[in-house]
């Protein structure tokens, strides 16, 4: 019998701005990803006070624009996730590709007609398209003129792009999210709501009020997926990092608590319980505001209650460690919330702390909070791959380090725990969103291209493109094989 429940959704996941390229093509406006420059200094540039969203081909480089090309290869990637078995594939819709400023009363056909073509190409393989409607993509336009996501008028915008593409898919995709890890803003709100220290990202009240009104448009956008079609199940998309308190110190214990409900929490308790939690008046008042300095309506917050999200999606890379006492000040850089450094963990190349462990927990914690479905959609390993001549890569790192999650998840389905499904980030090569480089893979496919666009975007399956094969086939983890039974002849013994 297998570890996981027949028809579990085994697939890969990636997002627009991180392969597609074809940047101005079909019509296509200029994101925010667009304008994030390449690199491990693209967060602290874009912290700058002065930075405004413009593109200086100049000074920097921008991957995004590029990615591995999959607007012109999704053919032939699509047939290399059939190849592997997939179930499933969640990707993204380029938001401007559809309305390329985001204010569009009427979306731009042949973005649409792009999406018909993937869809339907993943569909002619037999694999469900799971769709985030919003992946850290939104219209440059929407933040640079509107303010991003702390203007009210985004939810109109946001909803009139849901509607188009809910409806058009309606019938042949039954899986969405609308916003990819929409709790990253507490760390970097610039790719999830288009803030920047320019335009108010260094105000809290602004993240809050970007958070509402998000609410709000994901409500809107549950309330059109089931009034079109009864089977469309729509789930929520959070950054969760289990977290630990660093010792048994009551202060630690404490200070850990409050940092699992503000950051692992506080979002997903709006959308899936569809209200705002108590502790909302603490974690406000830290930084100096009440609820009611926020702009909501009754109608709104009616909203919420009336359509909470069908199930839970999340990423899942890596643990977290809370110390406040000052004894510990060794902190982990790599980390994308840092914290303090856990001595049990070993840490990936880009000191990203790897707990498996850790996933069985969250998924027990989520589990257990919410008794909503979840859904694994993104985890994996960013290693610098070294392949031979043949473009052959011998990564072990990576199928060990998914071997352990996929034991992780098995152990939580054992635990009791609802789960979908398994789309490891990065499926095939693309661009690091958190650095900008093509160097940190996480794919089974190698992509011929480095990090300054040079290559021939050629794909190669690597060694855990086979691995992976199998686990999927298997419907998990191949169970070791007991020793056969060793018959001894008993008919000659010298038992003198």
């Amino acid at each position: 019998m297998s570890e996981f429940p027949e028809g579990f959704l085994w697939g890969g996941a990636t997002a627009a701005n991180q392969l597609e390229g074809g940047y101005k093509e079909g019509g296509r406006g200029l994101s925010i990803a667009d304008a994030l420059p390449g690199g491990k200094d693209r967060f602290k540039i874009v912290s700058q006070p002065d930075f405004d969203w413009t593109i200086d081909e100049a000074k920097y480089t921008y991957p995004n624009h590029e990615g591995i090309d999959f607007y012109h290869h999704y053919k032939e990637d699509i047939a290399l996730f059939a190849e592997m078995g997939f179930k499933c594939y969640r990707f993204s819709i380029a938001w401007s590709r559809i309305f390329p400023n985001g204010d569009e009363p009427q979306p731009n056909q042949a973005g649409l007609k792009f999406y018909d073509n993937v869809i339907d190409e993943c569909l002619a393989n037999n694999i469900e398209p799971i769709i985030t409607i919003s992946h850290y993509e939104m219209p440059l336009n929407l933040a640079k003129r509107y303010g991003g996501w702390k203007n009210h008028y985004l939810i109109e915008f946001y909803e009139n792009f849901a509607r188009t593409v809910l409806t058009r898919y309606a019938d042949k995709v039954k899986y969405w999210m609308t916003f990819n890890e929409i709790n990253s803003a507490a760390h970097f709100p610039v790719m999830g709501q288009g803030l920047v220290p320019s335009n108010g990202a260094d105000d809290k009240k602004n993240v809050f009020q970007a958070w509402h009104n998000q609410f709000v448009a994901s409500a809107k956008a549950v309330k059109i997926a089931h009034e079109l079609h009864k089977n469309i199940q729509v789930g929520c998309m959070i950054l969760y990092a289990t977290s630990y308190s660093y010792d048994a110190n009551p202060a630690n214990q404490l200070a850990n608590l409050h940092h699992n409900q503000d950051f692992n929490f506080f979002c997903a308790d709006v959308q899936v319980r569809g209200e705002y939690p108590a502790y909302t008046k603490r974690l406000l008042a830290e930084y100096g505001l009440a609820f009611d300095d926020l702009e909501t309506t009754d109608g709104e917050l009616a909203l919420l209650k009336q359509y909470p999200v069908d199930y839970i999606g999340f990423s899942y890379y890596m643990s977290t460690a809370v110390e406040t006492t000052g004894q510990n000040t060794d902190t982990v850089a790599g980390n994308l919330m840092g914290g303090v450094k856990n001595p049990f963990l070993k840490a990936s190349d880009w000191g990203w702390q790897i707990d498996p462990t850790g996933l069985r927990i969250a998924l027990n914690e989520l589990y257990d909070r919410y008794q909503k479905p979840l859904f694994v959609v993104e985890n994996g390993l960013g290693a610098l791959d070294k392949p031979d001549k043949n473009f052959h890569v011998e990564d072990d790192y990576r199928i060990d380090y998914l071997k352990q999650h996929i034991q992780a998840m098995a152990g939580a389905v054992a635990d009791g725990v609802d789960l979908m499904g398994y789309t490891p980030w990065g499926c095939i090569d693309l661009v690091s969103a958190s650095t900008g480089e093509m160097s940190k893979r996480y794919g089974f496919i190698y992509v011929d291209l480095d990090d300054q666009g040079k290559g021939s975007l050629k794909r190669y399956p690597k060694k855990s493109f086979y691995w992976y094969q199998e686990v999927i086939k298997n419907n998990g983890l191949e169970k070791p094989k007991k020793p056969a039974k060793t018959e001894v002849d008993l008919t000659n013994l010298d038992l003198s």
